[in-house]
């Protein structure tokens, strides 16, 4: 399993591509010798300094794309860390994007056909919150949605579904990097405890009152489902030129010095460099800079 951009960063939390990956032994917590609040943000801080140079030369050489991919269960952190990582970097080389439920007109296409119109451009930071992966998420742990795609064939017994779908989800993202976009896909492992804590924190604090919704604990009491959802699909999906990264998300501030790691050490790998002009256009420039000169 060659990869095609890049090399893999190594991490801890890099998904294997043997499909060994066990969930219940992946950490929600930072090692017990990780840095502290103040450390990691500090490194973080540095960090979104070196992504910021990576981003500006990615936007001006307009040969690669850069797409960044989360996925989590409620309270993780998804939006936080987007906005942590992002800090700092040009708006202008950016594009986020939240997935919500299927519209009526994207439930009358494929399952992937909504993605491709939220692709980042050449030279651009794409970020998704959510992504195709809610088809063997959401969709695996509450089988009924099926019924609003209309397919014309729903396999018996639905594993062969979710086997149909890994297939596409892997062929589409090696299309995507042979075309030249870095796919870098983040699960934030948080641990059931801590998510309990967040969504109470959530109720009683004003301020974050209107991120809870009654449907969050309805997610949570299917809890192992999803856990056995998230497992499948990271370990079917983690390949070298797309890789998974199970974050522990117990830690805000450990979970985003991480995440923005792993993207500078990516991209550090593209062959990334400002356009060079040619000669003709180099003598133009000097012509207009005595121009300037006499211009006084």
């Amino acid at each position: 399993m060659e990869p095609i951009l890049f090399t893999p960063v190594t991490s801890p939390y890099l998904v294997p591509f043997d499909r060994s990956f066990r969930i219940a032994a992946a950490a929600t917590r930072p090692p017990d010798d990780a840095p502290g609040k103040k450390d990691n943000e500090e490194a973080l801080q540095e960090t979104i300094e070196r992504l910021d140079a990576l981003q500006r030369k990615l936007y001006a050489h307009d040969r690669y794309g850069v797409l960044l991919i989360f996925q989590a269960m409620d309270a993780a952190g998804k939006d936080g860390t987007i906005r942590a990582v992002l800090r700092g970097i040009n708006p202008a080389g950016c594009q986020v994007w939240a997935f919500k439920a299927p519209s009526p007109e994207e439930l009358d296409h494929d399952f992937l056909w909504r993605c491709y119109a939220r692709m980042p451009e050449r030279g651009r930071i794409g970020i998704w919150n959510r992504s195709h992966y809610e088809e063997v998420l959401v969709v695996r742990v509450n089988p009924g949605f099926l019924e609003a795609q209309r397919l014309p064939r729903v396999p018996t017994p639905l594993d062969e579904l979710w086997q149909q779908r890994y297939e596409s989800i892997r062929e589409v993202e090696r299309h995507w990097a042979r075309s030249g976009w870095v796919v870098l896909k983040f699960f934030l492992h948080v641990s059931r405890d801590e998510q309990r804590k967040r969504l109470l924190e959530r109720i009683d604090d004003e301020d974050h009152q209107w991120k809870f919704e009654a449907g969050d604990l309805g997610v949570r009491r299917q809890w192992d489902e999803y856990m056995a959802a998230y497992q499948d699909a990271l370990n079917a999906t983690s390949r070298a030129w797309a890789p998974w990264y199970a974050i522990p998300a117990d830690s805000k501030a450990y979970m985003r010095r991480t995440v923005a790691e792993i993207v500078v050490d990516t991209m550090k790998q593209l062959e990334l460099h400002y356009p060079q002009v040619d000669e003709r256009k180099a003598a133009d420039m000097q012509r207009l800079r005595e121009e300037l000169e006499r211009d006084k």
